[in-house]
C-alpha cells in the first residue's frame, strides 16, 4: 500500500480509503458517457457531410432507369410471369425478419423511468465493491484471493434460481475446477511469502523427518505470531466473511444486469454509464452522511470515513492521484467489455472469464520482474483456463469425447469383422 504520513516510521500510515476507492470506480463508469457523447457528435457531423453532398448532387440513378426500362421491355416481351418481380425473394438484405428466422423475442428500449432499474445492479455495486476493499486491509492478498473465487458458484447458483437456467453435471464441475484453481493460486502466494521469510535462529536445513516436522511447526507458530501483530484473529474473520459477503452482491449484480438485458434493449456503453451516475450519486450521499456521523468525530478523523483527509491524501501524493486516474479508466473499459459478455452469452460466462483476469495480471507481473515464476500457479492458472473454457463449451467434456472414440472404434471393429 501507498504510504501517506510517517513513512520513516516503524508504523508507517498507509492509504486506506475504500469509500473514496468506490466512488472513483463510478466515476470511471461515469466517463462513459464522453465516448458515447463523441460518438454521437462523429455521427451528426457525418450526417451533415452527407446531406450537403446530397443536396450539391442531384441526379437521377442510372441502374434504377434502367431497371425500368428492363421491366417494360420484359413485359412486352412476355419474359416475366406475374408473380416474379426484379427483386430476388431469397434474398435475406431485401426481405428481412422472414419465415421465422429470428427465434429470439425482441426486446424494447430501456428508456424513461425504466432507466431506474440500473440503480438496483450499482447499488449492489457499491456494497461488493466496498466490502471487498474493507476486508482486503484485513487479510492477506492470498487469501483475498481465494476467496473471490467463490463468485463463480454464486452466480451459477442466481442464475438457475432467479433466472430459471439449466446447468448440467459438467457446467458445475467446470465452475469447481475454476474456484480450485483460483484457490491454488492463491496457496502458491501464500507458499511464496513463507519462504521468503527471514530464517529462525539458529535454523539449518534438516535432514531428518522429525527436523523437518519441526521446522515446519516452529515456520507456521511464527507466521501465526506475526499475523496476529498485524491483525487479530477476530479482524481476519471478519475480512474473509466481508470478501464472502461481497462476492453474493457482486453475483447479484451480475445475474440482475442479466436480467434488465434480456428484457431490455441499450449499448453496453451507455448502460455502464447509466450504472456510473446511480452509483456515484448514492456512493456520494453514503459518503457524507459517514462523514459526518464518523469521520468527524476524535475516534474517526484519520480513518476509513474521514472524507475530506481521504480527498486531501489523493490530492497531496502524485502516485495515488495517478493511480486512480488509472484505475477510473480501466474500470470504465472492464465493466463495458463485462456488460457486452453478458449481453451476449450470460452472467455466469462472465464470472468464469473474469476469473481469469488473475492470469493476465500475474503474466504482467512476471514480464516487469513484480513477481517469481512458480511452478504451483502454473498449476492453478492450468485449472482455471481449462475450468473456463469446460464452461463456455470451448474444450469437451473428456468422458464424452472418450465415449465417442470408443464409440466409433466399436464400429470399426466390427464393420471389419463383417
Amino acid at each position: 500500500m501507498q504510504c501517506v504520513a510517517d513513512c520513516e516510521s516503524k508504523h508507517p500510515k498507509t492509504f486506506e480509503q475504500p469509500v473514496i476507492q468506490t466512488l472513483q470506480m463510478f466515476v470511471g463508469e461515469s466517463g462513459c458517457w464522453l465516448i458515447v457523447l463523441l460518438g454521437y457528435l462523429v455521427r451528426r457531423v457525418r450526417k451533415a457531410t452527407n446531406t450537403a453532398s446530397a443536396e450539391d448532387i442531384q441526379y437521377e440513378p442510372v441502374a434504377a432507369r434502367d431497371s425500368e426500362e428492363g421491366l417494360a421491355e420484359a413485359e412486352e416481351d412476355g419474359d416475366l410471369t406475374s408473380s416474379q418481380t426484379l427483386v430476388d425473394p431469397t434474398n435475406v438484405v431485401a426481405k428481412p425478419l422472414v419465415d421465422g428466422e429470428v427465434a429470439h423475442v425482441e426486446r424494447r428500449p430501456l428508456r424513461g423511468w425504466k432507466v431506474s432499474l440500473l440503480a438496483l445492479p450499482a447499488i449492489c455495486d457499491i456494497l461488493g465493491t466496498t466490502l471487498m476493499n474493507v476486508g482486503l486491509l484485513f487479510v492477506a492478498a492470498s487469501i483475498y484471493q481465494m476467496t473471490r473465487g467463490a463468485l463463480v458458484l454464486f452466480v451459477g447458483l442466481f442464475s438457475v434460481i432467479f433466472l430459471k437456467r439449466y446447468l448440467n453435471g459438467w457446467k458445475w464441475a467446470s465452475l469447481f475446477i475454476v474456484v480450485l484453481g483460483v484457490a491454488i493460486v492463491g496457496l502458491a502466494g501464500a507458499l511464496e511469502k513463507k519462504d521468503g521469510a527471514p530464517r529462525l535462529p539458529g535454523d539449518t536445513e534438516p535432514n531428518s523427518g522429525a527436523a523437518i516436522l519441526m521446522r515446519s511447526a516452529l515456520h507456521i507458530a511464527r507466521d501465526a505470531v506475526s499475523a496476529l501483530e498485524a491483525h487479530t484473529a477476530a479482524e481476519t474473520v471478519l475480512g474473509v466473511l466481508m470478501i464472502a459477503g461481497a462476492q453474493i452482491f457482486t453475483a447479484t449484480q451480475f445475474v440482475l444486469e442479466e436480467s434488465i438485458m434480456e428484457k431490455y434493449s441499450m449499448e453496453p456503453m451507455q448502460v455502464v454509464g447509466w450504472e456510473g451516475v446511480f452509483g456515484f450519486l448514492v456512493t456520494l450521499v453514503g459518503m457524507g452522511i459517514l462523514h459526518g456521523a464518523i469521520g468527524r468525530t476524535p475516534a474517526g478523523r484519520g480513518g476509513y470515513f474521514d472524507a475530506a483527509n481521504g480527498f486531501r491524501e489523493v490530492y497531496n501524493n502524485r502516485a495515488i492521484a495517478v493511480t486512480s486516474l488509472l484505475i477510473m479508466v480501466s474500470i470504465g473499459g472492464f465493466n463495458y467489455f463485462g456488460l457486452s459478455v453478458t449481453r451476449q452469452i450470460s452472467a455466469t460466462s462472465r464470472s468464469t472469464i473474469d476469473t481469469c483476469r488473475t492470469l493476465f495480471i500475474w503474466l504482467v507481473s512476471l514480464g516487469l520482474g513484480w513477481e517469481s515464476f512458480k511452478w504451483l500457479q502454473v498449476l492453478g492458472f492450468a485449472f482455471l483456463v481449462y475450468g473456463t473454457g469446460l464452461f463456455n463449451d470451448i474444450i469437451r467434456p473428456p468422458t464424452l469425447t472418450f465415449l465417442r472414440k470408443r464409440g466409433k472404434r466399436g464400429v470399426a471393429l466390427g464393420a471389419d469383422e463383417g
